[in-house]
Protein backbone atom coordinates (compact mmCIF):
# COMPACT_ATOMS: atom_id res chain seq x y z
CA UNK A 1 0.00 0.00 0.00
CA UNK A 2 1.10 3.56 -0.59
CA UNK A 3 2.69 5.59 2.17
CA UNK A 4 0.64 7.95 4.31
CA UNK A 5 1.48 10.97 6.49
CA UNK A 6 2.68 10.13 9.98
CA UNK A 7 0.09 10.14 12.78
CA UNK A 8 -0.27 13.30 14.83
CA UNK A 9 1.07 13.46 18.36
CA UNK A 10 -1.57 13.67 21.12
CA UNK A 11 -0.88 17.37 21.57
CA UNK A 12 -1.09 18.05 17.82
CA UNK A 13 -4.32 16.09 17.57
CA UNK A 14 -5.83 18.07 20.44
CA UNK A 15 -4.74 21.33 18.81
CA UNK A 16 -6.26 20.52 15.41
CA UNK A 17 -9.47 19.16 16.92
CA UNK A 18 -9.89 22.42 18.80
CA UNK A 19 -9.21 24.43 15.65
CA UNK A 20 -11.71 22.36 13.69
CA UNK A 21 -14.42 22.83 16.32
CA UNK A 22 -13.82 26.56 15.89
CA UNK A 23 -14.51 26.27 12.16
CA UNK A 24 -11.02 25.78 10.71
CA UNK A 25 -11.53 23.45 7.71
CA UNK A 26 -7.79 23.19 7.12
CA UNK A 27 -7.49 21.59 10.55
CA UNK A 28 -10.13 19.04 9.53
CA UNK A 29 -8.15 18.14 6.42
CA UNK A 30 -5.02 17.62 8.51
CA UNK A 31 -6.91 15.34 10.92
CA UNK A 32 -8.14 13.25 8.00
CA UNK A 33 -4.84 13.09 6.13
CA UNK A 34 -2.80 12.13 9.19
CA UNK A 35 -5.19 9.32 10.05
CA UNK A 36 -5.19 7.70 6.60
CA UNK A 37 -2.56 5.28 7.89
CA UNK A 38 -5.25 4.06 10.31
CA UNK A 39 -7.50 3.19 7.36
CA UNK A 40 -4.73 1.09 5.84
CA UNK A 41 -4.17 -0.62 9.19
CA UNK A 42 -7.84 -1.59 9.49
CA UNK A 43 -7.96 -2.79 5.87
CA UNK A 44 -5.08 -5.19 6.54
CA UNK A 45 -7.46 -7.12 8.76
CA UNK A 46 -9.39 -8.07 5.63
CA UNK A 47 -6.42 -8.79 3.35
CA UNK A 48 -7.32 -12.46 2.91
CA UNK A 49 -10.85 -11.74 1.71
CA UNK A 50 -11.64 -11.68 -1.98
CA UNK A 51 -11.84 -7.90 -2.05
CA UNK A 52 -9.87 -5.22 -3.87
CA UNK A 53 -7.71 -3.42 -1.24
CA UNK A 54 -8.20 -0.13 -3.09
CA UNK A 55 -11.96 -0.53 -2.77
CA UNK A 56 -11.64 -1.15 0.97
CA UNK A 57 -9.30 1.84 1.35
CA UNK A 58 -11.86 4.08 -0.37
CA UNK A 59 -14.68 2.73 1.78
CA UNK A 60 -12.62 3.04 4.94
CA UNK A 61 -11.76 6.63 4.06
CA UNK A 62 -15.46 7.50 4.02
CA UNK A 63 -15.66 6.04 7.53
CA UNK A 64 -12.68 8.15 8.57
CA UNK A 65 -14.30 11.33 7.23
CA UNK A 66 -17.47 10.55 9.16
CA UNK A 67 -15.37 9.96 12.28
CA UNK A 68 -13.55 13.29 12.06
CA UNK A 69 -16.79 15.17 11.43
CA UNK A 70 -18.73 13.53 14.27
CA UNK A 71 -15.94 13.14 16.85
CA UNK A 72 -16.75 14.54 20.27
CA UNK A 73 -13.57 15.25 22.23
CA UNK A 74 -15.59 15.90 25.38
CA UNK A 75 -16.11 12.15 25.76
CA UNK A 76 -12.43 11.80 26.62
CA UNK A 77 -11.61 9.31 23.85
CA UNK A 78 -8.76 9.58 21.36
CA UNK A 79 -9.80 10.25 17.78
CA UNK A 80 -7.95 7.14 16.58
CA UNK A 81 -10.03 4.84 18.80
CA UNK A 82 -13.30 6.37 17.61
CA UNK A 83 -12.18 6.49 13.97
CA UNK A 84 -11.18 2.81 14.04
CA UNK A 85 -14.76 1.89 14.92
CA UNK A 86 -16.18 4.10 12.18
CA UNK A 87 -13.78 2.72 9.58
CA UNK A 88 -14.52 -0.84 10.67
CA UNK A 89 -18.26 -0.22 10.58
CA UNK A 90 -18.08 1.23 7.08
CA UNK A 91 -16.17 -1.79 5.78
CA UNK A 92 -18.48 -4.26 7.51
CA UNK A 93 -21.51 -2.51 6.04
CA UNK A 94 -19.95 -2.95 2.61
CA UNK A 95 -19.23 -6.65 3.21
CA UNK A 96 -22.72 -7.26 4.53
CA UNK A 97 -24.31 -5.54 1.55
CA UNK A 98 -22.51 -7.91 -0.82
CA UNK A 99 -23.72 -10.99 0.99
CA UNK A 100 -27.11 -9.97 2.30
CA UNK A 101 -30.24 -11.86 1.37
CA UNK A 102 -33.55 -10.09 1.89
CA UNK A 103 -31.52 -7.37 3.61
CA UNK A 104 -30.39 -9.76 6.33
CA UNK A 105 -27.09 -11.54 6.84
CA UNK A 106 -25.99 -14.21 9.26
CA UNK A 107 -22.87 -13.65 11.32
CA UNK A 108 -21.98 -17.22 10.39
CA UNK A 109 -22.36 -16.72 6.64
CA UNK A 110 -19.06 -17.14 4.73
CA UNK A 111 -17.74 -13.90 3.22
CA UNK A 112 -14.41 -15.16 1.87
CA UNK A 113 -11.46 -17.45 2.48
CA UNK A 114 -8.07 -17.11 4.13
CA UNK A 115 -4.70 -17.95 2.54
CA UNK A 116 -5.21 -21.64 3.32
CA UNK A 117 -8.63 -21.78 1.71
CA UNK A 118 -10.57 -21.87 4.97
CA UNK A 119 -13.89 -20.04 5.08
CA UNK A 120 -14.00 -16.73 6.93
CA UNK A 121 -17.29 -15.63 8.47
CA UNK A 122 -18.38 -12.22 9.72
CA UNK A 123 -18.38 -13.73 13.19
CA UNK A 124 -14.64 -14.37 12.84
CA UNK A 125 -13.72 -10.75 12.13
CA UNK A 126 -16.24 -8.67 14.08
CA UNK A 127 -14.79 -7.44 17.36
CA UNK A 128 -16.82 -8.12 20.47
CA UNK A 129 -16.48 -4.59 21.87
CA UNK A 130 -19.83 -2.84 21.66
CA UNK A 131 -19.88 0.67 20.28
CA UNK A 132 -20.98 3.38 22.67
CA UNK A 133 -24.71 3.87 22.02
CA UNK A 134 -24.48 7.64 22.33
CA UNK A 135 -21.66 7.70 19.77
CA UNK A 136 -23.76 5.64 17.36
CA UNK A 137 -26.71 8.03 17.72
CA UNK A 138 -24.43 11.04 17.32
CA UNK A 139 -22.96 9.54 14.16
CA UNK A 140 -26.37 8.72 12.68
CA UNK A 141 -27.58 12.28 13.20
CA UNK A 142 -24.68 13.62 11.19
CA UNK A 143 -25.05 11.28 8.23
CA UNK A 144 -27.86 13.48 6.92
CA UNK A 145 -25.43 16.38 6.76
CA UNK A 146 -23.15 14.30 4.56
CA UNK A 147 -26.05 13.51 2.22
CA UNK A 148 -26.86 17.21 1.92
CA UNK A 149 -23.30 17.97 0.83
CA UNK A 150 -23.39 15.11 -1.68
CA UNK A 151 -26.39 16.76 -3.32
CA UNK A 152 -25.14 20.35 -3.21
CA UNK A 153 -21.40 20.04 -3.88
CA UNK A 154 -20.89 17.19 -6.36
CA UNK A 155 -21.40 16.98 -10.10
CA UNK A 156 -24.05 14.61 -11.44
CA UNK A 157 -21.44 11.99 -12.33
CA UNK A 158 -19.62 12.29 -9.00
CA UNK A 159 -22.91 11.99 -7.16
CA UNK A 160 -23.90 8.92 -9.18
CA UNK A 161 -20.55 7.19 -8.60
CA UNK A 162 -20.65 7.79 -4.84
CA UNK A 163 -24.25 6.63 -4.59
CA UNK A 164 -23.37 3.42 -6.40
CA UNK A 165 -20.10 2.85 -4.52
CA UNK A 166 -21.48 3.31 -1.02
CA UNK A 167 -25.16 2.48 -1.42
CA UNK A 168 -26.26 5.95 -0.37
CA UNK A 169 -29.99 6.39 0.23
CA UNK A 170 -30.37 2.65 0.90
CA UNK A 171 -29.22 1.74 -2.59
CA UNK A 172 -27.12 -1.24 -3.61
CA UNK A 173 -23.33 -0.96 -3.33
CA UNK A 174 -21.08 -1.74 -6.30
CA UNK A 175 -17.35 -2.19 -6.78
CA UNK A 176 -15.43 0.18 -9.03
CA UNK A 177 -15.29 -2.52 -11.70
CA UNK A 178 -19.06 -3.01 -11.62
CA UNK A 179 -19.66 0.73 -11.88
CA UNK A 180 -17.23 0.95 -14.80
CA UNK A 181 -19.13 -1.76 -16.66
CA UNK A 182 -22.51 -0.14 -16.04
CA UNK A 183 -21.37 3.36 -17.03
CA UNK A 184 -19.22 2.21 -19.94
CA UNK A 185 -16.03 3.81 -18.63
CA UNK A 186 -12.72 2.48 -17.34
CA UNK A 187 -12.21 1.40 -13.74
CA UNK A 188 -9.36 3.90 -13.37
CA UNK A 189 -11.72 6.69 -14.45
CA UNK A 190 -14.27 5.57 -11.86
CA UNK A 191 -11.49 5.66 -9.26
CA UNK A 192 -10.54 9.22 -10.26
CA UNK A 193 -14.16 10.36 -10.09
CA UNK A 194 -14.56 8.78 -6.66
CA UNK A 195 -11.38 10.33 -5.31
CA UNK A 196 -12.37 13.74 -6.67
CA UNK A 197 -15.79 13.47 -5.03
CA UNK A 198 -14.32 12.39 -1.69
CA UNK A 199 -11.84 15.28 -1.80
CA UNK A 200 -14.67 17.76 -2.42
CA UNK A 201 -16.59 16.40 0.56
CA UNK A 202 -13.49 16.63 2.74
CA UNK A 203 -13.22 20.33 1.91
CA UNK A 204 -16.82 21.29 2.62
CA UNK A 205 -18.13 18.83 5.20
Amino acid sequence: MKSFPNPLTPSEEKQYIQQYTEGDLHAKHILIEHNLRLVAHVVKKYQYLDEDPEDLISIGTIGLIKAVVTFNADKGNRLAAYASKCIENEILMYLRSKKKSNKEVSLYEPIGTDREGNEIKLYDIIETDEEDVSEKIYLRENIQKLYEKVESELSDRERLVLKMRYGLYSGEEYTQREIARQLGISRSYVSRIEKSAVEKLRKVF
